[in-house]
């Protein structure tokens, strides 16, 4: 059973491939083979228990796709110390941007929903218990 729905997730990835190359869109074929599985899934109403297993079992072996990137990076480690600076003010940039954009989402949200940071449990706790002494 397994077999059959690997073959269901490369016969997605294929079909997002072609969709992707066919079309000239910017996004990879892979993406866009998962956003068509995903409506599927959607329009079916439900996730096959086959599907969820096999998608675990690829998810928990997920860290060996890494051995070869790391291989690669070993291999190529004279441009990494050419390109040093570069390398670590992009990470430096990157990180603290995704913190920026975090923080910013965080309070636009909080504004949207009308939640702010006084009324979580632990002030209501402390207001109620200073109204009560």
């Amino acid at each position: 059973m397994t077999l059959g729905f690997i073959t269901w997730l490369l016969v997605y990835q294929l079909i997002g491939e072609v969709i992707s190359k066919g079309l000239g869109l910017p996004l990879p074929g892979p993406v866009v083979g998962m956003g068509l599985l995903f409506l599927t899934l959607v329009m079916r109403g439900d996730l096959p228990d086959g599907l969820k297993d096999t998608a675990g079992g690829i998810l928990k072996h997920l860290s060996l796709l890494f051995v070869p990137a790391g291989v690669g990076v070993m291999m190529h480690l004279h441009l990494l110390e050419d390109e040093w600076q570069g390398i670590t003010a992009a990470l430096v940039v990157s990180t603290v941007a995704t913190i920026a954009v975090t923080a910013l989402v965080m309070v636009g949200l909080a504004k949207l929903t009308g939640k702010t940071d006084a009324e979580t449990p632990e002030k209501e706790t402390g207001k109620q218990e200073a109204g009560d002494g």
